[in-house]
This record gives C-alpha cells, structure tokens and sequence, in this order.
C-alpha cells in the first residue's frame, strides 16, 4: 500500500516503512515523536474498500491519515549559491544548508 502526501509545499510517494526527509515544523524535533501527515492527496494499492486499488482526493482523501515517528534531526545537503556580474569583477559564492526531519513511516490509514 502507498499513499502521496503533501507537506512543506512537497508532495512524497511513501510506503510503510520508508525514511522520509521533510521540512523542518515549527515545534522542533524530540526523538522518538509521533507525526501525523493529514494532507492525503492519493492511496493505492491493496484493499482500499470495495476492491478499489486507488483513490484519489480532490483535493485530499477524506478521512486519510499517514502517521510516522521521527527519527531525528538532521541537515540536508549543502547547496552553492553563485553570484557574478560579468565584466565587473564581483563573484560571491555562498552555501546553504536546510535542517530537515528525517521521519520513519508507520502506517497509511484510508
């Protein structure tokens, strides 16, 4: 069974037990919390009710829920972000590392 969640602007296929880096929320990260991704855009595979194999929301899946638990707190990849004006002789390099959740799915409920 699968679902595509929304959250922090991103959608993400998930499965039960995927690792998962999202968006950091703004109540920070305890280890060993539980999280609950409400926004259910869509659910297949196995048995959905009626032998349905997919369901799709519009927007969202009524009465879907994918819950998880965080495992920790973690940095993303750093990303490189390059200014220049040509000719001028003005170049600046910056980076950029996002802090990010890393959560384990647990379950998908329809």
């Amino acid at each position: 069974m699968f679902a595509v969640i929304e959250t922090g602007g991103k959608q993400y296929r998930v499965q039960e037990g995927d690792l998962l880096d999202v968006e950091l929320d703004a109540r920070g990260g305890d280890a060993d919390r539980e999280i609950e991704f409400d926004r259910v855009l869509m659910i297949g595979g196995g048995d959905i009710g009626g032998g349905v194999s997919v369901q799709v929301g519009r927007p969202i899946v009524e009465g879907a829920k994918v819950t998880g638990s965080l495992v920790q707190e973690v940095r993303g990849p750093k990303i490189k972000v390059f200014k220049k004006k040509r000719r001028k002789g003005y170049k600046r390099l910056r980076g950029h590392r996002q802090n990010v959740l890393r959560v384990r799915i647990g379950s998908i409920s329809a």
